[in-house]
């Protein structure tokens, strides 16, 4: 029997995923600012090296703008349906942050207008986990992590919030509401992690059948696609067949 090919609206999620370990960040197409923060927040304060938000808090000492970790929410919810440009690093006290010298000021202004550090963008002073440079333009997120676990904990959190709410939807016309839902593992995850350092499509599907799976689909990108095609591109790549497959 004849496998049936799988229609492109039949994919719940899609999110592109190129790893740096060497310098810490990631680069990530289908990754919207709220996914982020709802993924791997509650986050620290936001100091702003780009942006058009015009409720900010000014910061004397180094001149810049910054948002108050009360209010992050708040600053996410005024780009979800207006993205924009955004770049960004986290910070834990405004006291630390007027305490940076102007060879790390200057290296911040050169990280928003470069999209990158010269040297390694995690400061002491900062105490930062993140730093956050979007380009919407390109649909392109570039971010740092400390920790460069945090990005596989924020794409498989992604990806369980879409199941959850796809379930969630389902049972609302079940009469007996579901316990438990199918989660995607870190484990499971990590065990792909090399060809994150490849650069690949993570694509989710639900299995129909007697028992409620999903099948995350990775594929690696040929070199003839950049990754701000890839949304252009989508219906032919979703023909290619997957070059791994994660049940779950």
């Amino acid at each position: 029997m004849v496998k049936k090919a799988r229609d492109i609206e039949d994919f719940l999620h899609h999110i592109y995923i190129h790893m740096n370990e060497a310098d810490q960040f990631v680069m990530f197409s289908g990754l919207t600012m709220q996914q982020f923060v709802k993924s791997l927040g509650p986050l620290q304060n936001l100091l702003l090296l780009k942006h058009e938000y015009e409720d900010s808090s000014f910061n004397i000492h180094t001149q810049l703008e910054f948002v108050p970790d009360e209010e992050v929410l708040t600053f996410t919810k005024e780009f979800m349906d207006n993205p924009t440009d955004l770049r960004w690093i986290d910070f834990k006290d405004e006291r630390k942050l007027n305490m940076l010298t102007s060879q790390e000021q200057a290296e911040l202004l050169y990280i928003g207008h470069k999209k990158e550090p010269i040297r390694s963008p995690f400061y002491y002073q900062l105490q930062n986990r993140f730093v956050y440079l979007s380009n919407e333009e390109e649909s392109m997120t570039k971010i740092y992590f400390r920790e460069l676990n945090d990005s596989l904990h924020l794409v498989v959190n992604i990806l369980n919030q879409v199941v959850l709410n796809k379930e969630k939807g389902a049972s609302f016309w079940r009469r007996k509401q579901k316990v438990g839902y199918p989660e995607l593992t870190m484990e499971q995850f990590v065990s792909h992690k090399p060809l994150l350092k490849e650069g690949v499509l993570l694509s989710l599907y639900k299995q129909e059948k007697s028992k409620v799976s999903y099948d995350l689909e990775i594929r690696l990108l040929p070199e003839s696609v950049y990754p701000d095609e890839i949304w252009d591109e989508l219906t032919a790549l979703m023909k290619q067949s997957p070059d791994e497959t994660i049940r779950f």
